[in-house]
């Protein structure tokens, strides 16, 4: 049964009927709108979804130094700041990527990996992304033999994509915009602010995804991966920091 007495004031009047004091307005705070969700995730290649081990590990043998020298040189080249190409220098003077490796494929030791060079975290956290809605793409620098055995590998993906295929590689902004090109043919409406790019590597990667308008997910592992992990820059600036691929479905749903 109700309490309220049937000869209540109206609203706006105490007893009476005189009007009620206005009430004071609170000022309004206005808040920056919050990052737009995310709804297609871009995947790099190299020690994001394969681990480079076993190819590094060719080219040592190929270039006849052991493993470990060549290991050790490349890890001071890239700490250095430099073009990680740069590695070959010391130990072949002039020596020229493109050449070897069309030496590399007549010699039938052509570069290569396969299904056993994918991190284990690669298939379930794309399969993931892709049963919760998310478009997942892979856009990474890499060759036309690899843009091949991306597609054998038949990954849950929406759509392989390679810098040979494009003919622009990382990290040149056009790379970027086709990037969001190709995500807008997929799902129409879609703009940069709603595309995560998933990477190990602050210069090549991360950088010039945030200047593209993209938003970023740097994955811990691998040489660049380690070495750049703590970097002020990737501490402020990068949305979701993760150790394994499987982390990200979570962090995105969450964001």
């Amino acid at each position: 049964m109700s309490t309220t007495p049937t000869s209540a004031p109206a609203p706006g009047t105490v007893s009476r009927g005189v009007p009620a004091p206005a009430r004071e307005r609170s000022p309004r705070t206005l808040c920056a709108p919050g990052p737009a969700t995310v709804e297609a995730v871009v995947f790099d290649v190299g020690e994001t979804l394969v681990d480079e081990t076993v190819e590094y590990h060719a080219w040592a043998d190929w270039l006849g130094v052991p493993r470990h020298t060549f290991s050790a040189v490349f890890g001071a080249v890239i700490g250095s700041g430099r073009d990680h190409r740069a590695v070959f220098e010391y130990f072949r003077p002039g020596f020229d990527l493109d050449r070897e490796r069309e030496r590399r494929a007549r010699e039938g030791r052509p570069e290569g990996y396969g299904e056993r060079d994918l991190y284990p975290d690669a298939r379930p956290a794309m399969q993931a992304l892709r049963d919760a809605g998310y478009l997942v793409v892979i856009a990474a620098n890499q060759t036309v033999r690899s843009h091949r055995i991306l597609e054998e590998l038949r990954l849950p993906v929406d759509l392989v994509t390679t810098s040979d295929t494009w003919g622009v590689a990382k990290p040149d902004p056009r790379f970027f915009a086709k990037i969001i090109e190709v995500c807008a043919d997929l799902r129409p409406g879609l703009t940069a602010d709603r595309i995560c790019y998933v990477g190990d590597r602050l210069d090549n990667d991360l950088r010039p995804a945030w200047q593209a308008g993209l938003r970023t997910a740097h994955i811990r592992r691998g040489p660049w991966g380690y070495h750049s992990a703590d970097d002020p820059d990737l501490l402020d600036r990068t949305d979701f920091r993760i150790s394994t691929l499987t982390e990200l479905p979570r962090l995105l749903a969450a964001s």
